[in-house]
């Protein structure tokens, strides 16, 4: 049975309606600061944009479309922020991205596009999360700060401690006062490597002070 155009409207506003409460509720879930009711608002104002662009124009301009992409933008950007020197907010920002796309599916009337996405975007949300773990338990980067007694040498000895370790340390700052120098360090490796670096830290009396 075909759909009435009335139907067939109430129809993708309420579809892109759920579509958003499922992204923004693993969103909302996680605490993230653009949750449950941003999400939905994002899929849904997308959908009716669309839908709009197409009675507008008979559907032969798609200009409100490519206008939603850099809107979006906009707002995604409005969640990224920088935390000591981790950024954050860059998969909310792209939910909210990938929110706007699924909506303008739903509102150019390709379902089927529509759930495929959703699907996709639920099993990298949820299901990638111990892929992403296990990357990161393998390959993680901190920054130390170390303190040590300001005496020539010293900073090599706490270097020695990244072969011991196995793990890779560039110095990005010094700063050194009368008595005492101020490493900070970048170090990549395992998450193991980083508990036997910081082990060693702890155990070792040239160390003045430590901080991850």
């Amino acid at each position: 049975m075909e759909l009435n155009f009335v139907t067939e409207d109430i129809l993708k506003l309420s579809l892109s309606l759920l579509a958003g409460a499922v992204i923004g509720a693993e969103r909302e879930y996680k605490n993230k600061n653009a949750g449950f009711r941003t999400i939905i608002l994002v899929t849904v104002g997308s959908t009716l944009f669309t839908m709009l662009s197409g009675l507008i124009t008979d559907g032969k301009d798609f200009h409100v479309v490519g206008n939603i992409v850099v809107g979006i933008g906009f707002l995604g950007a409005g969640t990224i922020f920088k935390e000591g020197d981790d950024v954050k907010g860059l998969t909310t920002a792209a939910a909210i991205w990938i929110s706007a796309a699924i909506g303008v599916s739903i509102g150019a009337g390709q379902y089927a596009l529509a759930a495929t996405a959703l699907g996709l975007v639920i099993i990298v949300l949820l299901g990638f999360i111990s892929v992403q773990g296990f990357i990161d338990q393998s390959n993680r980067e901190k920054k130390y700060k170390i303190t040590i007694p300001c005496k020539a040498g010293n900073a090599e000895e706490i270097e020695k401690f990244f072969a011991t370790c196995n793990v890779i340390g560039v110095c990005i700052h010094r700063h050194k006062t009368s008595n005492s120098l101020t490493l900070t360090y970048s170090i990549k490796g395992p998450e193991k490597n980083h508990n036997q670096f910081i082990a060693l830290l702890e155990s070792d009396a040239l160390v003045i002070e430590f901080e991850v």
